[in-house]
């Protein structure tokens, strides 16, 4: 019989909708058999009308509504909980469940710092509890297949790799200033947003499929925000200063391996809000993975890659398209992230994490598999370097380790 894990919802935005909405899906629509998931409970930090109506609109009306995370992590009935508040705020809501013995799944990007990670980590060994970053892409099928194909040797040694995220907006006319993308107080920008997508790729060839787990070095160039609405007036000379918030980054990262390996391994992840691979173009890779023998190709995005392309050295290519599971077609049922939806059937593919945070409840692993909590502190080691680098400082109730501090 399945194991039912019942499911908090801490947060009623978009990306919660969607997550929610996969979560539903009855697993055995993707191969899993042992489990069953239930929500039983989300709350808002707006009102408990908010949260009743988004479980209407997820499909779990009979679950409980909250309009404060406290009485969410009181529930007793709630086992696990899943967080999709803005990064800024992730320690925390992390800490508040943990404090409260609940397992947590919590979004990209985990904190605001590397420091904050670790204390959470630290709080969930003290408790015995399942800390995991819902780092989606890592739980893919295609995903499976690149760690595969870099195993297999089918490359030869990697030694490089190219990753872009970007989201191709203005930020001049696409956001407003208190939008989680440029505003401050979020921890808004390019980098913890996309540029942790940008990451994931080098961080998979070059750290969880190598036997000597090493971090990289790095190097980084970044562009903050320059739109003059989001620009603080200074002087009668109408010189002007900008916010923290980075439009574009682009990091150069060297990762230390033995000679046998194939000697030191470069990546370079690019991340921006204003450009990026052009929708309606011939399609790019935004993700190419770089051996002696070939390289893979991944499209069209690093965070939801859905197809791919192997090209070897002695002329064979090998192309595979990755179609996400779901009700199917039919069965009137739609899912996508605002308003980008997927044909009819199909899920966003978020429902993979949320089957490894569950098997992991129920195994009694304090981690996910396919990307454990050391890497989750590698790649935030990597984003505090290149902040320190760009002059990237958020204010101080955003980056501070303490708890709990007010809104």
């Amino acid at each position: 019989m399945a194991r039912e894990i019942r499911w908090g919802i801490l947060a009623t935005g978009a990306i919660s909708i969607t997550f929610t909405k996969d979560l539903l899906v009855d697993p055995k629509t993707r191969g899993v058999d042992s489990i069953k998931h239930t929500v039983v409970a989300a709350a808002s930090s707006t009102s408990s009308a908010r949260a009743e109506s988004f479980l209407k609109d997820v499909g779990a009306p009979a679950a409980k509504a909250y309009g404060s995370y406290q009485e969410l992590v009181n529930d007793p009935n709630v086992e696990i909980i899943y967080i999709a508040t803005p990064h800024s705020h992730h320690y925390q809501n992390v800490m508040l469940c943990l404090e409260a013995g609940k397992h947590v799944l919590c979004e990209k990007a985990f904190t605001v710092n590397a420091k904050q990670a670790r204390l959470l980590i630290d709080k969930a060994k003290e408790k015995g509890l399942l800390l995991m970053e819902a780092f989606w892409t890592r739980y893919f099928p295609l995903t499976d297949y690149v760690r595969d194909v870099i195993k297999s040797g089918k490359l030869g040694a990697v030694y490089r790799v190219f990753s872009d995220a970007s989201a191709r907006m203005s930020p001049e006319t696409s956001f407003g200033d208190g939008h989680r993308m440029v505003n401050p107080d979020l921890a808004g920008g390019a980098l913890l947003d996309l540029g942790v997508y940008s990451l994931t790729w080098p961080f998979l060839v070059f750290w969880q499929t190598q036997d000597k787990k090493t971090p990289p070095t790095v190097v980084s160039s970044m562009t903050k925000v320059c739109s003059m609405h989001l620009y603080i007036f200074t002087t009668k000379n109408r010189q002007y200063k900008g916010t923290s918030a980075d439009e574009s980054t682009t990091m150069l990262l060297t990762f230390p391996r033995d000679a046998s390996a194939g000697g030191d391994a470069h990546a370079i992840a690019t991340t921006s809000i204003r450009i990026g691979n052009v929708p309606n173009a011939e399609p790019q890779p935004s993700v190419r993975i770089q051996g002696e023998l070939g390289e893979l190709q991944l499209f069209p995005s690093p965070q939801c890659p859905k197809s791919t392309k192997l090209i070897l050295k002695d002329g064979s290519v090998e192309e595979k398209t990755w179609a996400q599971p779901g009700p199917g077609k039919g069965s009137g049922w739609f899912n996508g992230f605002l308003h980008f939806m997927n044909p009819e059937g199909e899920g966003q593919g978020m429902f993979w994490e949320a089957d490894e945070a569950a098997l992991a409840v129920v195994e009694g692993r304090k981690e996910g598999r396919q990307m454990d909590l050391s890497e989750t502190i590698a790649v935030m080691d990597v984003m505090d370097e290149v902040r320190r680098q760009g002059n990237l400082v958020y204010p101080e109730k955003v980056e501070t380790v303490h708890y709990p501090v007010s809104a």
